[in-house]
């Protein structure tokens, strides 16, 4: 045996390799000094195990860099600012960990050296494309791991869908959005939100017979929503759209009846990725264990532009709130690790979040109702210019309470009949996007409304009529006992 002492990304590795395998954890090793891991594994080194090289504390997981390399305003892509700059403290000034992805030998499988979860290439096991004949209705997608079980397919036998936050590890934020601002139909231009040296990707088809959106790229999720049906009926399933970034709960029927069909990427290994360690500090902060990050108690208690966030985060360091000077406004990933899908409004009327350990401020809704808000991640959802150019006016949020649309509310018979109004569409811990700038927007309709002489107003957008807000709250982050690295 042969035993190794490696140093990589500022961290002490301690590994015990089989001598044949003495070359491969080197390789391993240099590619995450460089910062973006991804190599082939031939099949002589398919029994070998090199998970301890990137291994956190035991019981950890690692939240997964976004891969966002660009700095924005609040318009387009900018050099990046310093500190005490406007736009100073986003996405792409902090180092993540990036994936370290590992494809077999026989390129069906696809191991993230970091998550320690190892994926299907893709929605199928003919490693072609995925296209619409792909497509799985949900009780379709429960019953396929069985199916691909029995295959043992890639010498495993213990696939499984994955849940919303295995799934997320995989969303890569030097996607473009092209919701809104794409009408083409040459999707080689676009760049989803998975890396697609990887794993096998495609675009909804449109033009062929019951034709679909480029951006109908929808891929399931274990997680169900806990609602009241009351207030939406149907069951919702939270599934990522690595088309156009977003996480949704979508309703398993479509307009007509039929039943809706997604992607389904099965994963192995691992079953307790996504889940936190938190320990009250008794000071403000609440530390997570599992992900080594420390996180205010309480929100920024008001709405505030994007802009304004990132600017606030700097004036909470130079008081050295809660006794320290590195807070930052989480990115998306960040905060997704801290969404608690047991918890929704008109479920048991909390916040998604852990309130054992975190508060979130009351707020009242486009609908006159008592809610929770959206928060800020420090992430642009960059959408598609030209296929080299983005845009920077919209950043990612994360809803711990409704996640507002207007549309038809249900409650006639189906989940498309019934009145318009003001419904939660896409339920909370989802993830969108809101302009940068406060409104009033011109381009989305405004809706009105007067409950007990209040007036009420709400600007909604897109298919599903999303609330946009614009003035959304903070929750900050630090790295646990050390400050996060700058680029």
């Amino acid at each position: 045996m042969t035993r190794l002492r490696l140093a990589a990304n500022g961290k002490t590795l301690r590994i015990v390799v089989l001598p044949c395998a003495l070359i491969l954890l080197v390789i391993l090793w240099m590619c995450a000094r460089r910062g973006g891991s991804q190599i082939t594994v031939p099949m002589d080194f398919q029994g070998v195990s090199p998970k301890s090289a990137v291994q956190g504390i035991p019981g950890g997981y690692e939240i997964v860099d976004t891969g966002q390399a660009m700095c924005y305003n609040d318009r387009a892509e900018i050099a990046a600012p310093d500190p005490g700059q406007p736009f100073y403290g986003q996405d792409a000034q902090f180092a993540g960990t990036p994936p370290i992805y590992i494809l077999s030998g026989d390129e069906k499988t696809v191991l993230d050296n970091v998550t320690n979860l190892t994926w299907m290439r893709g929605p199928n096991t003919t490693l072609t494309s995925p296209i619409k004949s792909d497509k799985k209705t949900y009780r379709e997608a429960q019953a396929w791991p069985a199916t691909v079980n029995a295959m043992n397919y890639g010498g495993f036998s213990d696939w499984r869908l994955p849940t919303i936050k295995e799934l997320y590890s995989l969303m890569n934020f030097k996607g473009t959005d092209l919701s809104g601002s794409f009408g083409g139909r040459d999707t080689s231009v676009l760049t989803p939100f998975i890396d697609t040296a990887y794993f096998n990707f495609g675009y909804g088809q449109p033009g062929i017979f019951g034709g679909e959106r480029i951006i109908d790229s929808q891929y399931a999720s274990s997680n169900v929503y806990a609602v009241n049906s009351a207030a939406w009926p149907g069951t919702l399933v939270f599934g990522l759209n690595l088309a156009d970034g977003r996480i949704k709960g979508y309703g398993l029927s479509m307009p007509g009846g039929v039943e809706k069909t997604f992607f389904v990427q099965l994963v192995r290994g691992r079953t307790d990725y996504g889940f936190n360690s938190f320990t009250d500090n008794g000071d403000g902060t609440v530390t997570d264990a599992s992900t080594r990050l420390m996180w205010c108690k309480t929100d920024s208690g008001a709405g505030m532009t994007w802009p304004d966030a990132l600017a606030w985060a700097q004036s909470k360091n130079r008081e050295n709130y809660l006794g320290h000077s590195d807070w930052r406004v989480p990115n998306a990933k960040e905060l997704h690790g801290l969404v608690d899908y047991a918890n929704a409004p008109d479920y048991n009327g909390r916040p998604a979040i852990d309130t054992t350990f975190f508060t979130c401020t009351g707020i009242t809704n486009e609908n006159g109702i008592a809610d929770y808000p959206y928060y800020w991640t420090s992430t642009t959802h960059a959408k598609y210019l030209t296929s080299t150019t983005t845009t920077g006016e919209w950043a990612v949020y994360i809803p711990f309470g409704r996640a507002l649309g207007y549309m038809f509310n249900g409650l006639g018979g189906g989940c498309h009949g019934g009145f318009m109004a003001w419904v939660d569409i896409h339920g909370a811990g989802c993830q969108r996007s809101d302009p940068k700038t406060g409104p009033p927007y011109p381009f989305a309709t405004t809706r009105t409304l007067t409950k007990n002489g209040v007036k009420y107003t709400g600007y909604s957008f897109g298919p599903q009529g999303d609330a946009l807000r614009g003035l959304n709250f903070v929750r900050l982050v630090r790295n646990a006992g050390a400050a996060a690295p700058s680029r």
